[in-house]
């Protein structure tokens, strides 16, 4: 039912049955808004929370629960939810908040220098110093803007893999995605420091 009201509404409308499911989609596409149910099945709408906030998925996301105590309310905002919904809920005031957060995130777009670039966190994109803007997928994105935020850091292999690529069995991952960005923002983008890791670098 919900679904069927966001779409003629005008929405584009996935839909993930469990918290696993929503959690690929939540990594693998770009979104507007996410609509997160507290208590999904295989993960729970917190762990999905906190796992997509963990790889640096930025996307607004409102809580839609039955969970509605002082204190459940202060856990979600906390996983980093940006709005909390309690059910019973009536459809007007969730196609309101809905809008609100869509308009919030294209206004107060996050953005991170990179060099003479940008990175654009709503968007997943990163702008080159000749105005030329370049998606990111949702790896490829996480894995810089964990360098950018802290772009005088070394990270070591491991830790990257452990921040960004967790259900990753191989530990060449990070070298593959470094390569990725390299071959779409060129190969200064990503600094290799011998024997000890990775760090920001420049476009």
């Amino acid at each position: 039912m919900l679904s069927g009201m966001l779409r003629d509404e005008g929405y584009a409308v996935d839909v993930a049955t469990d918290g696993q499911r929503g959690l690929h989609l939540g990594l693998t596409r770009q979104y507007d808004v996410l609509v997160v149910d507290r208590r999904l099945p295989v993960l729970d709408g917190l762990d999905l929370l906190t796992r997509l906030r963990s790889r640096a998925v930025r996307t607004p996301v409102l809580l839609l629960t039955a969970m509605g105590t002082v204190h459940d309310r202060v856990d979600g905002l906390d996983a980093g939810a940006d709005d909390y919904l309690v059910k019973p809920f009536e459809i007007d005031e969730l196609s309101a908040r809905l809008r609100a957060l869509c308009r919030r995130a294209l206004d107060g777009t996050d953005v991170l220098r990179i060099g003479s670039g940008h990175l654009y966190v709503g968007h997943r994109e990163v702008e080159l110093a000749d105005g030329e803007r370049v998606p990111l997928t949702a790896r490829e994105f996480a894995l810089l803007w964990v360098l950018a935020s802290r772009p005088d850091t070394v990270y070591p292999r491991a830790e990257l893999r452990r921040m960004v690529f967790q259900e990753a069995p191989a530990s060449s991952i990070v070298d593959t995605y470094v390569y990725y960005l390299r071959r779409k923002l060129g190969r200064r983008v990503v600094r290799t420091v011998r024997g000890l890791g990775y760090r920001l670098g420049a476009l």
